[in-house]
């Protein structure tokens, strides 16, 4: 059972839990989330206080204008459901229009912008499924930009590294880069723009509560697509020379939507995403391991690593070829998670040799699909960061648990004047082949990595769990996963060991970089399990030890026949627990 410890002491304990239980990439986060639970919210409200918060915290990887795909474990349905995480690109966009204008790449800057999602997404999951109001869910993170924070190691470190991409963007600059140089450690740093447009939005809610708790967020959600911050947005798009318009803004909803599932040959279901992220393509690598005696390889062995490495190649294969939005392109995932599927895929899985190369996809009847080929947009731009992302888990008494993934930071583009965020720039997704799944269109979402996850076994546990990491972060819940199932590892222990990563796939972000048979280690996985993958043909490149590439993992576990909630929280970065 997950709940057993490892044999080796973490570095940091498990935060156990009876109550309710809160873990996210920053302390504070974790802190305000606490505290809504603490007053009688529940998980989705305390999540939401904490996304937001993170929008704040951790606005060089997250933002309040950016994407966040959530999932929701609602405890009196016995219903999972998932808030499709990202924005739509404008009615103007198709792929004949990068053809015309660059050639089929997609220029760095504005054009990367589709609608914010995440705005929406917050009150969505209010409005559905939460108790409290905006204002309360927003109100620490109002505090954090208003009032300022200091300034912590790893956001000093993000700022420094893009201040010269940072000074191109004037409106940014003057946030991130106060005085014209980047703010020390210890530092308080403050977005008071953005504590303004969150305290609108607020102000909007209170203005139209005495027409009820539904009008106020409605007001809310119009002040941001409708009202002010739109006109600013749209004014910005036009001065720049963007696509975005009102009536892109206006028209957007995020869309409540059933999740993907495999299930796993000891009855544990698994949930992920659509076929608009990542989502379905970790749990074929799943259920392509769960055919597979890994715990007789033993853990990060030479073997074990690299059959890990080669199911997740397969899947990359299948989201390369078929994985897109299913509003605008037929996805075959039924057949894609089916028992036949997948045992297809595990037998083309060589024990002893890599794919040199990412595999072919698997043959569907109906899908002709040719040989993969470098998409147009591919060379566009700037290699996207590593690790733009953030996470969060929260689990209450009732048994709801609420996981979200948000991300599209603010320090990588031009902050809209006056608000304090980056309309998102997950266009930096894109596609510009009309025949690839995940081609640029008209309200189309662009197919991410992103992908927040749950996993249930009935009447016995219930688990969340997610990282940042762009390719990354589904390799490290994987690995998160097993070390917890299959070699049973208690959260904080599991989140802790050694990790590698494969890069034999096309990256999501522009300009889709893609680097046959790497697989980069920790050095602590060592030297002699290094040689030994070498020789079976992988290509071994090489992070240091608890580096903060190989992901930041949060997950709670929890023990439904005792009771018992625990909390991992990576070391890598800054994330924390916080329960009782």
């Amino acid at each position: 059972m997950a709940s057993q410890p490892d044999p080796v002491r973490p570095y940091r304990p498990d935060v156990m839990a009876r109550r309710h239980l809160v873990v996210s990439g920053h302390y504070w986060a974790s802190l305000a989330g606490f505290q809504i639970l603490e007053a009688g919210g529940n998980a989705i409200d305390a999540g939401i206080a904490t996304g937001i918060a993170i929008n704040v915290l951790q606005s060089e990887f997250t933002g309040f204008g950016g994407v966040g795909p959530a999932m929701i474990y609602l405890a009196d349905r016995g219903e999972v459901v998932t808030i499709s995480g990202v924005g739509t690109w404008p009615a103007a966009v198709n792929c004949a229009y990068f053809h015309e204008h660059f050639g089929g790449r997609v220029p760095q800057g504005i054009l990367h912008t589709v609608v914010p999602a995440s705005p929406d997404i917050w009150i969505t999951a209010l409005e559905e499924y939460g108790t409290i109001s905006f204002e309360d869910a927003a109100a620490a993170a109002i505090r954090f930009a208003r009032d300022g924070f200091p300034m912590y190691p790893m956001m000093a470190e993000r700022i420094e590294e893009t201040a010269a991409e940072t000074k191109t963007f004037p409106t940014t600059a003057a946030i991130y880069l106060p005085g014209g140089r980047p703010p020390e450690v210890g530092e308080l740093f403050f977005q008071k723009d953005l504590a303004g447009t969150l305290q609108y939005l607020a102000d909007e809610e209170r203005a139209h509560a005495g027409q009820g708790r539904e009008a106020g967020l409605s007001a809310a959600r119009d002040a941001f697509y409708k009202g002010e911050i739109a006109r600013a947005i749209v004014r910005q798009q036009v001065e720049l020379g963007g696509l975005l318009t009102a009536e892109d803004l206006a028209s957007f909803r995020a869309e409540i939507e059933p999740p993907q599932r495999v299930v796993l040959r000891d009855g544990t279901e698994i949930y992920g995403c659509g076929p608009w992220c990542q989502g379905p393509m970790v749990l074929e690598a799943l259920a392509i391991l769960d055919g597979i005696d890994l715990k007789a390889m033993g853990h990060n062995s030479p073997a074990y690593i690299h059959a890990v490495t080669e199911a997740m190649k397969l899947a990359a294969a299948d989201r390369e070829a078929y994985f897109g939005d299913p509003n605008f392109v037929d996805v075959p995932m039924a057949t894609i998670l089916s028992d036949d599927y997948i045992d297809r895929r595990r037998s083309l899985l060589d024990p002893k040799r890599a794919w040199p190369e990412m595999p072919p996809p698997g043959e569907i009847a109906g899908f002709d699909k040719p040989p993969w080929k470098p998409d147009p947009s591919a060379g566009s731009g700037v290699e996207m960061a590593g690790l733009d992302t953030s996470y969060l888990c929260v689990a209450d008494s009732k048994g709801n648990v609420f996981s979200v993934t948000p991300s599209d930071g603010s320090t990588g583009g031009p902050v809209v004047p006056g608000t304090g965020i980056k309309t998102s720039a997950w266009g930096s997704r894109a596609y510009t082949d009309p025949d690839h799944p995940a081609c640029v269109g008209p309200g189309r979402r662009p197919r991410m990595s992103c992908n927040p996850m749950m996993a249930m076994r009935d009447g016995k546990m219930m688990l969340a769990l997610g990282s940042p990491g762009s390719e990354v972060l589904g390799q490290a819940q994987i690995q998160v996963f097993l070390n917890m199932m299959a070699f049973g590892m208690s959260p904080q222990a599991a989140v802790e060991k050694p990790r590698f990563a494969s890069y034999s796939w096309p990256g999501s972000g522009l300009p889709h970089e893609y680097f046959p048979a790497r697989l980069t280690l920790e050095e602590d996985i060592g030297r002699c399990s290094a040689d030994a993958l070498g020789a079976m043909g992988h290509e071994i490149a090489w992070w240091p030890v608890r580096e903060w590439l190989a992901g930041s993992v949060c997950v709670i576990h929890s023990d439904l026949e005792t009771g018992i909630m625990q909390g991992g929280a990576d070391h890598r970065l800054t994330a924390y627990a916080v329960g009782w």
